[in-house]
């Protein structure tokens, strides 16, 4: 008995590690294809946050993480590429767990509910040109998406936030400043870059970049 449950345990724990890391991995690939699909739709931007990034690095090999906290202008650029395309736009499912009555519509206990932090990051009401990418918009405003501001909400919001919040966000952060700082990136044609979505729980690119990283100097 000792032995099945020892087994079944470790299945469990199996399980449970493949989950983790499966999320984790691929809600922070989509975000990072992203962010630097954007970019390349704004040459200025990419140029403002390559010089952000130059002048952090100084020459050195890469970008340390200690440096990424002097960079205010990479994480309005990771803001503004989460706001417009969250990873899991409809969050994970929650359950009201008792009745309530919300904005005139009466909800049973136990319902699921589904939150769509992708049209609430989009909604005009609350951002000004929600469908342009402008990462100056979080330069001279608090809003974060640590769970605190509902119009923001990528990571979700509170008990049941993502736990995987400040490991993703250093991910982030220090791959694309080091690419932004060791490359430029040039499309190969110009016919420009379709933003087509893919279907599914975590929204990829429908179509992968296709770049050309040459080397800075």
């Amino acid at each position: 008995m000792e032995q099945m449950l020892s087994i079944e345990f470790g299945l469990i724990l199996k399980i449970h590690r493949h989950d983790v890391f499966g999320a984790g991995t691929d809600t922070i690939f989509a975000s990072l294809e992203w962010a630097i699909s954007e970019l390349l739709r704004n040459p200025h931007t990419m140029k403002e946050l390559r010089q952000e990034a130059r002048k952090i690095g100084q020459g050195r090999l890469a970008i340390p993480e200690d440096d990424i906290a002097k960079m205010p202008y990479l994480k309005a650029v990771l803001k503004e590429a989460l706001r417009l395309h969250i990873p899991a736009p409809l969050l994970i499912p929650r359950e009201s767990t008792k009745e309530v009555k919300l904005l005139g519509y009466d909800i049973p206990a136990h319902t699921q509910v589904m939150i769509n932090a992708w049209a609430i990051a989009r909604d005009p009401s609350i951002w000004e040109e929600p469908e342009e990418f402008r990462p100056e918009r979080f330069l001279n405003i608090r809003t974060d998406y640590k769970g605190f501001d509902f119009e923001f909400i990528p990571f979700g919001a509170g008990r049941r936030m993502c736990p995987g919040i400040s490991f993703a966000e250093t991910i982030i952060e220090l791959a694309l400043a080091n690419l932004v700082y060791k490359f430029e990136f040039t499309l190969p044609s110009e016919d420009g870059l379709d933003m087509t979505e893919s279907d599914g729980i975590t929204v990829h690119r429908k179509f992968p970049i296709l770049v050309i990283p040459t080397p800075c100097e």
